[in-house]
């Protein structure tokens, strides 16, 4: 019988590992060619909502600056329906490559988690987050002639008989559930009455036939300068830099009241690191602009910088604070 030396064992050892080496290399190959030539052609940029929403127009502004450090045109795609869900499981299930991001929201990608049954996606395992884009207070609004002068007075209005009624662009939307965290802050009766969209519900906040609404600056700005909305509050911990004289909610005994909307670009999960650290160069770059900042500031957007990790940590916080208040709310879709 022959037996193998130690040094032919060694030889053989050291082989299989430069071979285990070389075909760990050859898998690594694909991604580390795919990153050096990303991108070569134009990036797709779905929005997961309809032209003219705010997160229509924050995209935009976003495709527009990150052309020049991408060097590649960024095409926005509009892909609404169902509250963000259709466009946001496109992205979620689009080629891992780099070349279709999508502009997620506290909707898409927090209240969505709890609100609906059958998720499509899951917003924590199926995306990787690339940039935080921006967040936004929603404003507390009530007509212009309304009798209602603080949030102290709609807790006294509410503890009346009959209540009060507030609107919103449609169940488990942010201003629904920001006007169900007020109900449970200053209790009474407080009737939700929900619209197919924002622009209506600010109709009939204008006219009288509902007494306040939750709504993004952007939307209610140009109403709240031409006299025909007034702003109580602004729903986050601090005032709105759009509407400084406006106190916040907390400031006015509401106890704490902390909710914003905000914006978020996400990639596939297996989008190759390389090709994540070039998206959130060119998002960095981006965000680094102060024209950008101007344009994003006439939206009523604040910015904050966030590392990736922070990224993903503030995804999951806010998707247990939200699910909170969909609970509360007992708004569910099938």
């Amino acid at each position: 019988m022959t037996l193998c030396s130690f040094d032919s064992r060694r030889a053989l050892a050291r082989l299989s590992l430069l071979a285990a080496v070389a075909t760990a290399g050859l898998g690594l190959a694909p991604a580390f060619a795919l990153a050096q030539d990303y991108p070569s052609r134009p990036v797709k940029l779905i929005v997961p909502f309809g032209p003219g929403t705010t997160t229509d127009i924050v995209s935009r502004v976003f495709a527009e600056a990150l052309a020049k450090p991408l060097g590649q045109m960024v095409v926005v795609e509009n892909r609404a329906g169902a509250g963000g869900v259709i466009g946001s499981d496109l992205v979620a299930k689009s080629a891992a490559d780099g070349y279709t991001i999508v502009m997620g929201t506290v909707g898409t990608h927090a209240i969505n988690a709890s609100l609906y049954k059958k998720l499509p996606y899951d917003p924590l395992r199926d995306f990787a987050p690339v940039a935080f884009a921006g967040y936004t207070p929603t404003l507390l609004v009530v007509a212009a002639n309304s009798p209602l002068k603080s949030v102290k007075d709609i807790g006294a209005q509410a503890g009346k008989a009959g209540g009060v009624s507030f609107a919103s662009a449609g169940n488990g939307t942010s201003g629904h559930l920001a006007g169900e965290l007020l109900k449970a802050r200053l209790g009474g009766e407080m009737v939700h009455v929900p619209y197919k969209e924002g622009g209506l519900a600010m109709s009939d906040v204008m006219g009288g036939q509902v007494q306040f609404m939750f709504y993004h600056p952007a939307a209610v700005m140009p109403h709240i300068k031409s006299g025909k909305l007034r702003a109580l509050g602004a729903s986050s911990s601090k005032r709105s830099a759009a509407v400084p004289d406006v106190p916040s909610i907390s400031e006015q005994g509401a106890g704490e009241f902390d909710l914003v909307a905000w914006f978020m670009l996400y990639a596939p999960a297996a989008t190759p690191a390389p090709v994540l650290a070039r998206l959130r160069d060119a998002a960095s770059q981006v965000l680094a602009n102060g024209e950008v900042a101007a344009k994003l500031g006439a939206q009523g957007l604040e910015l904050r910088s966030m590392k990736p990790d922070e990224l993903a940590a503030f995804g999951r916080t806010e998707i247990s604070k939200w699910s909170e208040l969909v609970k509360r709310s007992g708004a569910q879709i099938d």
